[in-house]
């Protein structure tokens, strides 16, 4: 099929607000028939034209159905792909579906959502929560322009610099800054690129999430789904299965410690003489240490970072990191305060005094509460990963084109592995200006020609 116009997308709205669609590519051979294709190579050496003929005589229907579905050989779901689009959910939602090791997407920067009009989740459904919500759009909204100015004064353009990208440079440093001001319940949109045994084992997770709104988008995830390849859904629910799910995401699912620290090393399990001192010293800039060094151990670090910059680090599926609670217990990152023109810090302050005495006399449950919280309040993170992992984090974290409050972590991160492992041979190839503005940020964008 070669109009656009006449794909068959299968969607299915989330109660509550927003829509889960499906992508329907026009292939002739889809996901099901392509995960079937798999199946069979690995059953018979006829070749896959043999496997073509198979397929055009049968189907895909039973196959999927009786062997990934049925007889519960999963592994054949990992052949056929998926891509899911996710619209008008809260960035604690955006959070829980990416929080998946191999999650593969993309999501909506707040650089370039219009928060005039976006939409912020308000589950409480009151009219305090609304106020709390637009007192929050209210802020960002009147800060725009004025830290625009003011930024423009702390970086003039530089001579011979463009002006438009400069300009580009200046929006993203302030959509960076008053970031901090929007709601977790925000709304976003999230694209998600997965096999079929993916989908089916996150969904198995998110049905059970503290949230209601992700129980709600896990159900339309798994509707339109069905609706697209109806014969690799549908698993069989296995009540001590569920039972289980839905324990631990209760119990165990957020990590919160009031006491954490600003940034430590709490745990290394790293065993050096797996580490060949010609491999770790001979690597180049932008190469990747080889995976194989991962069996050598763990770091596990505790640190403190805002939301905003957390959306950014939760990227990284190599390393692990527990899903914090937002709340305001551990205080608002100064950075998004000290960055604001100086007759708006104070106004600033004041303002979040005021949010928090409101929030609190919303008297939610504190995962419900999240969705009225500042993504610039501090959570605890805890984040363990394996050497290959960590290296890669803080060299592409420390450079002068990441947020400045997941930069600083990262240089800190970089020091802690220098310090360790450099008599072992690290290198770090590291940004040597990571504090410059630099007006090449505003040449990373998306635009349609």
């Amino acid at each position: 099929m070669n109009n656009i116009d006449e794909l068959k997308h299968n969607s299915c709205n989330i109660d509550g607000g927003g829509e889960v669609i499906v992508l329907d590519t026009g292939s002739v051979i889809g996901p099901e028939s392509g995960a079937m294709l798999h199946a069979l190579h690995s059953r018979s050496t006829g070749g896959l034209r043999s496997h073509l003929k198979i397929l055009s005589e049968k189907g895909s229907d039973n196959f999927m159905k009786n062997f990934y579905v049925g007889y519960g050989h999963k592994s054949i779901g990992d052949c056929g792909t998926v891509s899911i689009f996710i619209e008008g959910v809260s960035m604690l939602a955006a959070k829980a579906i990416q929080d998946w090791a191999l999650y593969s997407g993309q999501e909506a920067s707040t650089r370039y959502v219009d928060f005039k009009t976006q939409p912020f989740k308000n589950p409480a459904n009151t009219k305090q929560g609304e106020e709390i919500l637009e007192a929050w759009r209210e802020f960002y909204i009147s800060s725009m322009d004025p830290t625009k100015e003011y930024l423009k004064v702390q970086f003039p353009i530089g001579e011979g610099e463009s002006e438009s990208i400069y300009e580009k440079a200046i929006n993203a440093r302030a959509f960076d800054t008053l970031r901090g001001f929007l709601p977790a319940g925000a709304t976003t949109n999230l694209a998600w690129h997965t096999n079929l045994r993916q989908a089916a084992d996150k969904i198995a997770i998110l049905r059970h999430h503290p949230l209601v709104e992700l129980k709600n988008v896990a159900d339309a995830i798994e509707k339109a789904l069905i609706a697209s390849h109806p014969n690799s859904f549908g698993h069989k629910h296995y009540d001590a299965t569920e039972n289980y799910n839905e324990f631990w995401m209760k119990e165990d699912y957020y990590y919160h410690k009031i006491d954490c620290p600003e940034f430590e090393l709490i745990n290394n399990s790293i065993n050096t003489d797996l580490l060949p001192y010609e491999v770790l010293s001979s690597r180049p800039a932008k190469t990747e240490l080889p995976k194989h060094l991962s069996e050598a151990g763990n770091l596990q670090f505790e640190f403190l970072l805002d939301f905003g910059s957390f959306r950014d680090i939760q990227r990284h599926r190599a390393v692990i990191q527990r899903m914090p609670l937002l709340t305001t217990e551990i205080g608002f990152q100064n950075w998004y305060l000290n960055e604001l023109p100086i007759e708006l810090q104070e106004k600033a302050r004041g303002f979040l005094k005021e949010q928090e005495i409101k929030i609190k006399n919303l008297n939610l449950p504190k995962e419900v509460a999240q969705y009225y919280m500042g993504m610039g309040y501090n959570i605890s993170n805890r984040l363990t990963g394996n050497l290959p992992a960590l290296v890669y984090l803080a060299e592409l974290r420390a450079t002068r084109f990441v947020h400045p409050t997941l930069r600083y972590q990262a240089i800190k991160m970089a020091e802690k592995l220098s310090e360790l492992f450099s008599k072992n041979g690290l290198i770090l190839h590291l940004d040597q200006e990571s504090d410059r503005f630099d007006i090449k940020r505003g040449e990373h964008d998306i635009v349609l020609k």
